[in-house]
């Protein structure tokens, strides 16, 4: 029992160093010890020394003045060794930057945990519908409930995919269920180009444009969304415009001319 609490202990540990780290983004350069205890419902001792430790690690910097906290290149750089080029030498950030600029859109980044959706990173727009402003790096639903979960199970192979689809009904609650042909055929259709107009999910009501990162490591595929309000007034065959132009300036190495073919049947 003893080694069960300690264990226990030590993954609520690493799960509050993790989101420490993921609370910083562009909207939150900085953060208190009360921003973080207020976001994660956290005690206030046990941050401030987490804080404190994370300082003496050299992952966060400390302002004897205002005593708030925020990220060093450290924590930056953390772990980007070993991530592919496009992860490491920063085009992908570059990517989403100049679509939330050009958009003014929020835009996501989404990769694929087990069975889940998990957002990666966020950027917040200035065009932000209220219903994401409480969306944040590390959120996760199952990938059934989000137009990025079905879009990056379309790049699994069938038979797995379908394996995987049916132990995601399986394992949802009542309220989710779902019919397993409808979802399939929705896969299949996302097999035949690399986008998808849907839910962004994650809790909120916002609708997105997401696309599949180009090239990216089997199993491991990555989206990034763009999210608008329900209600707003968005033009598809532009905001995929958006995607093509900023791919093409951002990932000059990689195929962005899937997307501009897509362009081209959306607007047929």
């Amino acid at each position: 029992m003893p080694a069960a609490s300690s264990g226990s202990n030590k993954a609520k540990i690493a799960r509050r160093v993790i989101e420490v780290l993921e609370y910083f983004d562009d909207a939150h350069r900085e953060a208190t010890v009360m921003d973080i205890v207020r976001r994660y419902n956290r005690p206030q001792s046990s941050t401030s020394e987490l804080l404190s430790s994370l300082v003496e690690l050299g992952l966060l910097y400390k302002d004897p003045y205002t005593r708030s906290y925020r990220l060093t290149p450290r924590a930056a750089l953390l772990g980007t060794a070993g991530q592919p080029e496009v992860i490491r030498d920063g085009r992908l950030v570059r990517l989403m930057d100049r679509l939330t600029a050009q958009t003014g859109l929020s835009v996501s980044l989404i990769g694929m945990v087990g069975l889940d959706s998990q957002v990666l990173t966020w950027r917040h727009g200035p065009r932000a519908p209220a219903c994401t402003r409480d969306l944040f790096a590390g959120c996760k639903e199952p990938l059934a409930r989000n137009s990025a979960g079905l879009l990056m199970l379309s790049t699994i192979p069938a038979q797995r995919c379908e394996g995987m689809v049916r132990r995601l009904n399986a394992e949802a609650d009542a309220a989710h269920k779902f019919a397993q042909a409808e979802i399939m055929a929705r896969i299949a259709s996302y097999r035949e180009r690399t986008y998808a107009f849907g839910q962004t999910g994650f809790g909120s009501d916002a609708e997105s444009l997401s696309v599949l990162v180009p090239h990216q490591p089997e199993d491991h595929p990555l989206v990034v969304s763009l999210v608008y309000g329900r209600d707003d007034k968005v033009n598809a065959e532009s905001l995929l415009q958006s995607v093509s132009e900023a791919m093409r300036a951002c990932l000059p190495d990689e195929d962005s001319g899937n997307v501009e073919e897509l362009q081209k049947k959306t607007a047929a």
